[in-house]
């Protein structure tokens, strides 16, 4: 197995690196990493499916959906897979990224994104979702990281505090829910969102990783039906 780089991009947040896994010359995974950590790869997307199919189920009308982080887009192709999702908003920080998926870098990413509904945003999710009206989505999804012990940038712990639970459960409708992916069950987040939303449920969520059973967390935190401000 050989590894070859396909792409590479420098910014503010640091290093973004793209490259193949060949075996015998011919391409078999595409990976994505962090300032040379491992984010994702093509091999598996067990998490990235488990995480959007169980989301969805939460919602009665799961309309508008935002994605915190595109990766290499497949928690936004599994939200796309729901009919009765609308739009799909997908916040990226790596404006590189987003350009790969768009230019065909990533070879799966320009169909992912001809869907009408896809709706790629380059930005801070930090920034962006505080910039949204009010109760204008159903379902927020963040799977920036491996939840708040695991950050693919240190500065994403803001996403796991207080203030920013409270800009989430602004912009989500009465019925929606917020969907925190974690490879732990994540105490201290679990009380922020417990002061912050009307139910909350720690869901383990079994996965199989590289040919080993793993066990990460599904962080939920409820709007109740017509109480969308509290």
């Amino acid at each position: 197995m050989e590894y070859v780089e396909v792409a590479r991009a420098e910014s503010e947040h640091g290093e973004l690196v793209l490259r193949e896994r060949r075996e015998n010359g011919a391409p078999v995974i595409l990976e994505l990493r962090a300032n040379g950590v491992f984010v994702m790869d093509t091999a598996e997307h067990t998490s990235e499916r488990a995480l959007a199919t169980a989301a969805l189920s939460l919602v009665d009308e799961p309309r508008d959906v935002l994605v915190g982080g595109m990766g290499l887009g497949f928690t936004m192709h599994e939200v796309l897979a729901d009919t009765r999702v609308q739009r799909c908003t997908v916040v990226e920080i790596e404006e590189a990224l987003v350009g790969w998926m768009r230019d065909g870098t990533i070879p799966h990413g320009p169909t992912m994104l001809a869907d009408d509904r896809a709706n790629p945003v380059v930005a801070d999710v930090s920034v962006a979702l505080p910039e949204a009206d009010a109760s204008s989505y159903d379902l927020v999804l963040l799977d920036v990281d491996n939840g708040p012990s695991f950050l693919v940038h240190e500065s994403n712990a803001r996403l796991y505090e207080k203030a920013f639970l409270a800009e989430v459960r602004r912009i989500l409708r009465s019925g929606g829910a917020l969907v925190i992916w974690s490879m732990d069950a994540a105490d201290e987040l679990q009380a922020a969102m417990e002061a912050t939303f009307d139910a909350i449920e720690a869901r383990p969520q079994p996965v199989r990783l590289q040919d080993r059973d793993e066990q990460y967390w599904l962080l939920i935190g409820r709007v109740d039906q017509e109480n969308s401000a509290r």
